[in-house]
This record gives structure tokens, sequence and C-alpha cells, in this order.
């Protein structure tokens, strides 16, 4: 058998795509039961946050293993496997345990150094362990995920690499300000009061915002959450998702961190908040399949200079519709609105005038539906890639941590409001520097890969050293019972003095050969060593599954006492 591993995660997908396959708790619990129905696998856990969804196996055929978990993440996910898989990666053994290891460190997270990856690998060991998906082999990877993770952390630098997708976050809104300054007089709302809502309720705290309001589905764990925060001195209240609308009306910032699966925060409830009329209505998908890509790929240029307040060569939007002036963007390439609009295409939204009587499309909707255009943005000095800082002054300042998302993205247009969610964040972490403590992690992991798999090599060979040994036992007490039939007059100190001589030298026979083969199995390809030694012996299989069997029921019960 053998540790394989599919997945995706904001490096290799769109969050868009994230955000539709992402897990709800039931489906995960679903796919592991699915996973081990599979005929390739034999152990099965699956790691799911915001920004990746990872399904581990222990296999006996990679390709089929492969094909297998696929399909399973794909029809869990509810994105069709053909338009998943370019996003999938695979690793497979010690490929697959220098991952995880790397994502422990939070070598591989949106934000590098982050420590939050920790408590959602124990998580998923948990999980794992509660519904007995996980067997030796995983619960072992688990565990020494977990350790690893924890000494980077402790043995290196590795936290001045990165923060908290909070403290990320908040550095984003602060926009090149020190968070401290930027949130200080200010009001939060913080919505959802799970293990990152509760986050980023005691990061605002040490910011000194002067009042946090809490709102969760289950109002018990909001005034939890509201007393924690009142004994460290922030002042805070807590209130119900039905007064979120009220609450919006009368903070500075807003947090969400929901396992929602629609929009929290809708674009019409943030303008309305604003005392502003609502934004103009989604484009209907079918007007959006009818375009060419050529238009979609235009029509997004226009939205990213509408984001920015004006078109790239300065003209303000409404101008350039009215006039049918072409818009250059950043590299020059023109977008010929009059063009577009004698093809019956329309502009809807703040700043753009409605063309003739077609039907309007909105540009926000166009984004999501594919061409991203950056190149046109306007970036505030110090507010990071991806981050859209409104021209003027930012009335409401909006942070979404959640997978899917909570935050209507279309409220990125609403003057006044700033937005980062987990989009812009990977945009933005993009740019930051790398720690020099990185290298040292990335040794630590290499060598704990290296440790690991010996370690798991050893493993291997150890039921059939036990069974060699057992084997050796019953000869030795055959042999003596056979003895004491010939030799009836053997008093019982000179039978122990003959038993022993006999262990001895079977001892002394097996010491050496089962040590060497010990070595020999903890290195790279040493995997077959215990083939051998069944052969040479020959084993009787079933015993040595059955010492494998009892050596896994001893590491369930001392992982449970872990946990």
């Amino acid at each position: 058998m053998s540790l394989l591993v599919v997945g995706l995660s904001h490096r290799s997908a769109p969050v868009s795509v994230l955000e539709r396959a992402s897990l709800s708790a039931d489906a995960q619990v679903k796919l592991l039961h699915d996973t081990l129905a599979a005929e390739p696998a034999a152990e099965a856990a699956v790691l799911a946050t915001c920004n990746r969804i990872e399904l581990y196996a222990d296999v006996d055929k990679f390709h089929a293993g492969v094909a297998e978990l696929s399909t399973l993440l794909a029809q869990h996910s509810g994105v069709g496997l053909e338009e998943l898989t370019p996003y999938l990666y695979v690793h497979y053994e010690d490929r697959a345990v220098h991952h995880l290891f790397s994502v422990a460190c939070g070598l591989d997270s949106m934000v590098v150094g982050e420590g939050q990856i920790l408590g959602q690998i124990k998580d998923t060991r948990a999980l794992g362990q509660e519904l007995h998906t996980a067997g030796r082999l995983l619960n072992d990877l688990f565990q020494q995920a977990l350790r690893v993770g924890k000494r980077a952390h402790s043995e290196t630098g590795i936290d001045r690499a990165g923060q908290s997708l909070v403290t990320f976050g908040l550095e984003q809104l602060a926009a090149g300000e020190s968070v401290e300054d930027w949130a200080k007089g200010k009001r939060a709302l913080v919505i959802g009061a799970g293990s990152m809502s509760s986050l980023a309720a005691a990061t605002l705290a040490r910011t000194g915002v002067d009042e946090i309001v809490v709102a969760n589905r289950t109002h018990a764990r909001a005034e939890r959450l509201v007393e924690i925060l009142g004994e460290a001195g922030t002042a805070a209240r807590a209130v119900a998702m039905a007064d979120v609308a009220r609450e919006l009306t009368r903070v500075d910032i807003a947090v969400s961190c929901t396992g929602a699966t629609g929009l929290v925060l809708t674009g019409e409830a943030v303008a309305t908040a604003l005392g502003l009329p609502p934004l103009a209505p989604a484009a209907d998908p079918a007007t959006v399949a009818r375009l060419s890509d050529a238009d979609r790929t235009a029509l997004a240029e226009v939205a990213a200079a509408e984001r920015a307040g004006l078109l790239a060569d300065g003209t303000e939007p409404a101008e350039a519709v009215r006039s049918g002036a072409p818009a250059p963007d950043a590299a020059g390439c023109p977008v010929d609105l009059a063009a577009l609009a004698d093809a019956g295409i329309t502009f809807a939204g703040p700043g753009v005038d409605a063309l003739n009587a077609a039907p309007a499309v909105d540009v926000n909707s166009l984004e999501l539906h594919g061409s991203w255009a950056e190149r046109a943005e306007r970036p505030q000095a110090g507010a990071g890639r991806g981050v859209r800082v409104p021209a003027g002054p930012v009335r409401l300042a909006l942070l979404d941590l959640a997978m899917p998302r909570d935050i209507d993205a279309a409220v990125h247009r609403i003057p006044g409001v700033r937005l980062v969610d987990i989009e812009s964040l990977a945009e933005a972490s993009a740019d930051a520097p790398m720690a020099a403590d990185v290298d040292q992690v990335r040794s630590i992991v290499s060598d704990e890969v290296a440790a690991f798999g010996a370690a798991q090599r050893a493993a291997h060979i150890t039921p059939t050293v036990v069974a060699l040994r057992a084997m050796a036992a019953e000869v030795v007490a055959g042999e003596v019972a056979r003895l004491e039939g010939r030799l009836p007059d053997l008093d019982d100190k000179q039978r122990s003095e003959v038993t022993q001589t006999v262990r001895r030298v079977v001892d002394k026979l097996l010491h050496a050969p089962t040590v060497r083969i010990k070595q020999l199995a903890a290195e790279p390809g040493g995997a077959g060593y215990a083939d051998a030694l069944r052969t040479l012996f020959d084993l009787d299989p079933e015993t040595v599954a059955a010492v494998s069997r009892a050596d896994l029921n001893d590491a369930d019960v001392k992982n449970r006492g872990r946990s």
C-alpha cells in the first residue's frame, strides 16, 4: 500500500473554483466513506480548509487510485470532473509526505508561515479517527505532520514570514497605515463565532477598536465570545443574525467568516446600510453566454477600469460611453465601446450610462464569469496587489474570510466600500517577501520526510520479523517437547538448562539477520526485504497479517489517548 494525495488549492485553482468545490461537514463524511468503499483505498482522510481541498488515501494501485480519488472529489464537490481536472494536483509516496509536512509548516499557505493550518490538520486527523477511516499510515502521517509544524514554528522564525489571514487581511484594509492607527476609534462587526471569527475578534480587540459586535446563528456562542472579549477589557455585545443589517449602519469594519452556503452580506444590504441606491441587477447568465470571447475580454477590461473609477486613459467611463471613444487598457490594447454598443451590448453600474435599449450587462457579473482584467486597476500604495481601494474616503471596510464567500464581490463597486476577500488576499500575498527562515523550514521538512519514510519502511518489516521469531519459538518449544519424550528422566533444572540453551542458539542465529534487515528495510527501496524474508523462511502470511492487525489496534488505542 502507498500514500496518495489528490487535491486543489489556491495555488492550483482560481478562488471561484475553490468556492464551488468547497465541502460541507456532511460532504466530507460521505466522501471519506465512499473513498473507503472504493477498491484501491484502504485508508482515507480529507483536509478541507478555506483555500484547499485534499483527499489522502492509502492505495494499492497508483493509476486506479488517482482516477478514483479524482472522480470522488468531483462527485462530492459538485464540480464536474472535466472542469475540475485541470486544477487538480497529485502527490505520491514521499512526495505526498513532503507536501503535507510543507502544508503543516505554513509553506504552502496563502500567507506563508500562518499557524491556523495546524488546527485544521488536527481536526482532519480527529475526524479520520472518529469515523475509523484513518488507519496506522494516516494516523502516523498526520500526527507527525503536527509535530513537524510545531517544530518549524518553535525552531525558526517562520512566524515572521507571514501572519494569520486575519492579521494580513486587516493590514490590507489599512492600506499602508499601521493597523492600530487605522482601527483606533472604530467600531467592528464580526459575523460568525467559530475559530476564525473568534481569532478575528481577538485581533480586532488587540488593535484597540472601540467596540466589537458579534453576530452568530447560535446566540449562545456569540454570547460566549462576547464574554471572553469583555474579560480582556474590550467593549462587546452579541446580536442575532437578523440584526446584521441594522448593525451594518453603525460600524466601520465588518469581518465575516461563517459556514453559510449563500451570501451573508449582499451588495444591496451594504448599499442600503450606507444610504445608497442598490447596485444594478446581475446579468442574465444566458446573455453572458452569448458573448464572444473578445466581447467578454473587452467588457472585463471596462469593468476593471470602472472599479478604479476611470478608464485607463483617464476618461470618465460615462463620457467614454457617450463619445464612443476607444479606451486603451494598460497594455495599449483598444476597447472600442462604440462597436460593442452597436453589437447590442450595454453597461450598467456606478458612473456608466446605459446605451440604447439593449439588455444591460452588469460588469461585475462579467468579471465573475471569467475574464479578469487587473492591469487597469489602480491599487493604492501599500495596499497590495488585488485589494480594491475606493477613490474617496472609506466609509465601510469589509473582510471576508469565508469559503464560499460570505460577502457579495459586487460591493467593491459601492462608493466608500473597501473589500478584502480570500481572492484579493491570495493576490496580495503573492507579492509578500519570503523570510530567510523559510529555507530553514524547508530543510526541516526534507529531514523529517526522510525520517518518516525510514520509520514507515522499518515498521513495514516489523510484523514479518515478529512472525519469524514466533515461528522460531514454536520450533524451540516443539523440539524441547520431543526431547522430554525421549529423555523423561531429566529433572526440572536440567530441562530448563536445555531449553535456555536452545533458545540462546536460535536468538544468536536470528539476531544479526533481523537487525540488518531492519536497517536495510529503512533505506529507500527496502520494502522488498519483508517479502524476501517471508519467502526464505516460508512464513505464513496470515500470521504476519495478524501481527499487523494487533499493532494497528495498539496504535489506535495510543492515538485516541493523544487526542
